[in-house]
């Protein structure tokens, strides 16, 4: 028998949770679920802590959008685990299968007819005595130091691989994966670049300066970004902020060991999922 683990959207999922607990129980397969999640959908036996959920699983099942699949993938990829995502959401670049084809999705997982696609994670560590994010983190889709909601642009000075490139003033630099391309670095008019390439993004937001334009870097380019001057700045990872950064205080970014991986059903063809997301026509 195997070990699912779900991740569900706490306002979108509940009917379909219940549907794939009961599908999957009924057939002796184990199925766990975060403890606050668990409760929502009357299964409290189920419930374990989310630091536990993925231990010694063989999927992980992402109830919701890509922001639910963000918080699954997090949980998974440093037990190695892929992850299937049902989308709930709207635009749902990261998931694969829609609600109604939840349960010939697990008879294909099960039958073993499916495909792994491993998906680079930027890891992010912070160089700050007082930081209340947490030390180092891992990000799908790109991690984002930008001024304070009600502050003005920030000072921040890049070096790469150890060598200084250049301060920025802007609102914002966003570090991004290419499955973080479509994400806030295109918002930003960053490029867009095919998931499974290899590569870390630059991207900064409003510059207020000459210099305005992305940075393609090599997946084994070692990123250092540090805040410069009075005004601080905040950290946040996949959208989670998780803190505010001073003057002098620095974040590391590098390719990460761990990969997100995404299960899916045959190849998935990105300029088409592109073309269908923005309604391009072929003429």
């Amino acid at each position: 028998m195997s070990a699912f683990g779900l991740v569900m959207h706490p306002e979108r999922a509940s009917e379909l949770a219940i549907d794939a607990v009961d599908w999957l129980g009924e057939r002796g397969h184990e199925v766990r679920l975060g403890t606050e999640e668990a409760a929502m959908v009357g299964r409290p036996e189920l419930g374990v802590p989310e630091s536990k959920l993925a231990v010694g699983l063989d999927l992980v099942l992402s109830l919701g959008g890509d922001g639910t699949m963000l918080r699954a993938v997090d949980l998974a990829a440093p037990e190695g685990v892929p992850v299937l995502g049902i989308n709930l959401g709207q635009l749902g670049y990261l998931t694969e299968v829609e609600p109604g084809g939840l349960r010939m999705a697990l008879k294909r997982f099960l039958a073993g007819s499916y495909e792994v696609e491993d998906r680079m994670l930027v890891r992010v560590d912070v160089e700050a005595e007082a930081f209340e994010g947490g030390p180092s983190h891992l990000a799908l889709n790109e991690a984002v130091l930008e001024k304070t909601p009600m502050g003005h642009t920030v000072r921040l000075g890049v070096s790469v691989d150890g060598e200084a490139f250049t301060t920025y003033a802007a609102d914002g630099l966003i570090v991004a994966t290419p499955t973080g391309s479509t994400a806030y670095a295109f918002s930003a008019r960053g490029p867009i670049v095919e998931p499974t390439h290899r590569c870390l993004l630059l991207t900064p937001v409003s510059p207020h300066m000459l210099f305005d334009r992305s940075l393609v870097l090599a997946p084994s380019a070692v990123v250092r970004i540090e805040v410069l001057g009075h005004r601080p700045a905040t950290l946040s990872v996949d959208g989670s902020n998780l803190g505010t950064l001073h003057n002098g205080d620095a974040v590391t970014y590098t390719a990460a060991e761990a990969t997100a991986r995404i299960v899916a059903f045959g190849p998935r063809y990105f300029l088409r999922i592109l073309k269908s997301k923005f309604g391009l026509s072929d003429r």
